[in-house]
């Protein structure tokens, strides 16, 4: 063991020597060899160049993606790659024991590339770090249960990690935007979520269970395309900051809580392909310019005229019964809503006739009434245009 450990010593000494006698080459002995190790273990992608200013003959806190301390003594950030979109990323295995050699890290990215590898304690749980994004990779393996008490941004994102999301990450005080999205993320989501998260990314996982409860200070939450059931009215509610929700393709039931068409700052309202059911009932008005997609489900009852304010609005697929309400179809005629989807519903009026507006979109087929020429052209070619239901299947339909 002795024997093995004399030449990284030597290897050390002279560093230290070589620091005492350059005012200019102050970097920490441990914190450049580190860096060594992340540049013999990564490479760039045909088309890269990010590690061309990488010389350690020269200060490596002038290195492209590391910036040092204020008094030069330790790498502070670690973004490797070039940050420009498009740009090739890396190659290589992941350098995680030379990373998480470096305490006073407080940022590390890395652009999307072909790192494989995976991402141990001794990295996410480094002190000081603030910011992880090592999205659009080759990485695997389970996430680690311990990280470290500073984070405020977490994104993993496009990876293959596999597993469950970590509770510990979900209590930690400080963390505003957590993306963990298009992995192979399995279990339920941790019941108990502390962090004040602001942003919360889970889509494209493997995820099943109920939705717990969720922060109030959530402005941004995607769940979609996991294996999510139960009803979410109650979590729902309790979050009045939404700007962007999609629960989209999931198994999620029970009835759409009204007061989420009336958020004061809702743009983006995605709960398709579930198994909503009831009437929709709002209680406001949509905020204007709104997207609001609905289609696929379950949902009976009429269109509700609070959805004309929306910008798009997609009910194809349901149940709904009667005459779409006269503002509604009004708003499509003006172009101020620019899609309105109603297909394959039980519909007895669509009151939307004459030229539509080139910014306009309307499709109403498979319907209880035949729907007006004016509206065929929009509808999708595979869903049979120009088509209505059969009488057999109308009748008492009238909402």
């Amino acid at each position: 063991m002795a024997s093995r450990l004399l030449p990284l010593v030597a290897a050390l000494l002279l560093l230290l020597l070589l620091t005492a006698a350059s005012s200019e080459a102050t970097l920490h002995p441990v914190d450049y060899l580190a860096l060594q190790a992340v540049r013999r273990a990564l490479s760039d992608l045909p088309g890269s160049r990010f590690f061309a200013s990488w010389d350690f003959t020269g200060d490596p806190c002038s290195f492209a993606g590391v910036s040092c301390t204020a008094d030069g003594a330790r790498v502070e950030t670690l973004a490797l790659g070039d940050p420009r979109a498009g740009a090739p990323g890396l190659g290589g295995a992941f350098p995680s024991a030379a990373v998480a050699r470096l305490p006073a890290l407080t940022s590390l990215s890395l652009v999307p590339g072909r790192v494989t590898g995976g991402l141990p304690a001794a990295v996410a749980a480094l002190p000081a770090l603030r910011f992880l994004a090592l999205a659009g990779n080759l990485l695997s393996g389970d996430l680690p249960r311990a990280f470290a008490p500073a984070l405020r941004t977490v994104d993993l994102s496009k990876n293959g990690f596999t597993g469950t999301v970590p509770a510990p990450l979900l209590q930690l005080r400080g963390l505003r935007t957590l993306v963990l999205s298009h992995n192979a993320l399995s279990g339920e989501i941790p019941r108990s979520v502390r962090a004040p998260l602001l942003h919360l990314d889970l889509r494209g996982n493997r995820l099943s269970g109920g939705v717990p409860p969720l922060p109030g200070t959530l402005a941004y939450l995607s769940l979609a395309g996991n294996r999510l059931s139960g009803p979410v009215g109650g979590v729902l509610r309790r979050l009045p900051r939404l700007t962007f929700l999609d629960l989209g393709r999931n198994w999620l039931s029970g009835e759409v809580p009204g007061e989420v068409f009336a958020f004061r700052r809702i743009a983006y309202l995605q709960l398709r392909k579930n198994a909503f059911s009831g009437e929709l009932r709002p209680a406001g008005r949509v905020p204007a310019g709104a997207t609001v997609d609905l289609s696929h489900n379950a949902l009976s009852g009429r269109v509700p005229p609070e959805l004309a304010t929306a910008g798009a609005v997609y009910l194809n697929g349901n149940r709904l019964a009667g005459e779409v309400p006269r503002e509604v179809a009004a708003a499509a005629e003006a172009g101020r809503m620019r899609v309105l989807f109603l297909q394959d519903n039980f519909l007895t009026g669509v009151g939307v006739g004459g030229a539509l507006p080139a910014s306009a979109a309307v499709c109403a087929h498979w319907n209880c009434v035949a729907p007006p020429p004016a509206v065929v052209a929009a509808c999708p070619a595979k869903g049979g245009r120009g088509r209505r239901r059969p009488q057999a299947q109308c009748r008492g339909r009238t909402g």
